[in-house]
């Protein structure tokens, strides 16, 4: 059999080996893709919105408010003393008797629907203003922040004139002017979370936001006066402590509704101790996040992720305390470190960035003072090592390993991207774990088993159990804790009753 030989190529004894080595660089770096600030209008100075109307504070003061990214001031703010409270709180009175509560239901879901509407449309710089004066990241403020503040307002712009289903054989009535005190980690939707249940059930409003990040909410009252909402049904007044403590002081004021710190949630317990002042509150969280063996581990990891670093810890159902079974905990803690590593920390605005900036220097010292005690307690620290930005207020994101149960990083709410994790054998062992704590805001489990969800939601003592995700929101969902997290719930049909006196 005859055979045919392969041509051979002659090779240029001058050219180079055709052999081609490739070196693969696996840390390539994201161009940059920052948000243009252009879309967004902030002025230089903020007054008070009272009445309807842009009004000098009587205080005569103003504060700075600044980008915590880089340090710079963004504007100037009114700050309210008790004197513009009082005129906040006459223009709500006044309006609630003579005007919203008069007003059919279907008219007032008309002024709200069309305040959703308007946020829709105002969406892209409201994004950047929350990232602007909040550190988040512009992904988080885009994706999430505004969409759920604008789906706020068109839940319960629908409630508005259905409240004979939500309550049947029952009569409703508003209670009057609302105060509402919200935090600083989400400032547009924690506004919209408060204000679109009382405009709903025939309240007025007098809102507080937190004196860090004050301007999404004074965008929120220049999208209301475009709006033609009847002037002092809502009232947004700017300050820190003093204004929020005039608030919940004033005697004229029917509801409190306050998201914040535990600490603070107590002093206003007592302050309207004896008064006929309804209260909702929302308070701190230590949420425990539970893996079991069975669970889908990536899925898991990545659900932690979120649940912790993506929003810089600022949330208060944040899953801080992470519960993974002794059997598949180095897998775990392996695959977290893998993931850490690839996080961005870096210019909010950039659009590739994870993790933004701690909203000021001062949590960003509160912070670094749990990173320190958990090192002095003998847990083993592990933190990305991503660069930093020279400037602003920045944390890497951080766990801790070998924590034990009385660990503080363990017991006491951070408001970080720092992570502490506990092994765990059994099913009963977690549970006496996670419920033994001061908080029970939230917390999550992840298992492939349905029963097994079934039985740790039952046994759990939080006010909202995740499955197999973390920090999902929704306006027709009711979020709230148990033990020093709070009481009441906001969100859903359970947010209205707090606005409402039923009769019958």
């Amino acid at each position: 059999m005859a055979t045919t030989k392969k041509p051979v190529r002659k090779k240029n004894s001058t050219a180079k080996s055709n052999t081609i080595k490739l070196k693969f660089d696996t840390s390539w770096p994201y161009a940059p893709a920052p948000e243009s600030k252009s879309a967004a209008t902030i002025h230089k100075q903020y007054d008070l919105f009272i009445n309807g109307e842009w009004q000098k504070p009587l205080s005569k003061k103003y504060f700075d408010t600044i980008n915590p990214a880089n340090e710079e001031k963004l504007s100037e703010v009114a700050e309210a003393n008790e004197a513009d409270v009082n005129r906040a709180v006459t223009a709500a009175r006044t309006a609630y008797e003579q005007v919203w509560k008069k007003m059919p239901p279907k008219e007032r879901a008309k002024y709200i629907f069309r305040i959703a509407r308007m946020v829709q449309e105002k969406a892209r710089e409201l994004a950047i203003v929350e990232t602007l004066n909040g550190g988040k990241p512009i992904r988080e403020s885009r994706d999430f922040d505004v969409p759920t503040a604008a789906n706020h307002f068109f839940y319960y712009a629908g409630w508005a004139d259905k409240l004979e289903y939500a309550f049947p054989n029952r009569g409703t009535a508003p209670l009057g002017v609302a105060g509402q005190i919200i935090p600083w980690n989400f400032p547009l939707l924690m506004a919209a979370w408060k204000i679109a249940p009382a405009l709903a059930t025939g309240n007025t409003v007098v809102l507080k936001p937190a004196e860090t990040t004050p301007l999404t909410a004074l965008k929120l009252a220049e999208i209301i006066q475009e709006a033609d909402l009847p002037p002092g049904v809502v009232n947004i007044l700017t300050g820190a402590g003093a204004t929020g403590a005039a608030i919940v002081n004033h005697p004229d004021i029917n509801k409190i509704a306050f998201t914040g710190s535990t600490e603070v949630g107590k002093i206003i317990q007592r302050a309207i101790a004896g008064t006929n002042k309804r209260v909702t509150l929302e308070l701190g969280g230590k949420a425990a996040n539970i893996i079991f063996e069975d669970a889908p581990l990536d899925q898991a990891v990545e659900g932690v992720i979120n649940g912790i670093f993506f929003n810089q810890g600022h949330v208060c159902c944040a899953g801080s305390r992470l519960y993974v079974q002794e059997s598949v905990a180095k897998e775990v803690i392996r695959k977290l470190k893998d993931r850490m590593e690839s996080l961005i920390v870096g210019d909010p605005l950039d659009k590739n960035t994870d993790i933004g900036a701690i909203n000021s220097k001062q949590q960003l010292a509160t912070i670094r003072k749990y990173i320190s005690i958990g090192k002095k307690e003998g847990a083993e620290m592990y933190e990305s090592s991503c660069p930093l930005p020279g400037k602003g207020f920045f944390c890497r994101p951080t766990l801790f390993t070998n924590v034990a149960q009385s660990n503080r990083i363990a017991k006491e709410e951070i408001f970080g991207p720092v992570l502490a994790i506990i092994t765990f054998r059994t099913d009963d062992e977690v549970i006496e774990k996670a419920n033994n704590s001061p908080y029970g805001l939230s917390a999550g489990v992840w298992t492939d088993k349905g029963s097994k969800i079934f039985n740790m939601t039952k046994r759990m003592r939080a006010g909202v159990v995740w499955a197999n995700t973390f920090n999902k929101f929704d306006p027709a969902s009711p979020f709230g804790g148990y033990k020093e997290s709070g009481f009441g719930r906001e969100g859903g049909l359970h947010g209205l009753l707090p606005y409402l006196e039923l009769k019958g």
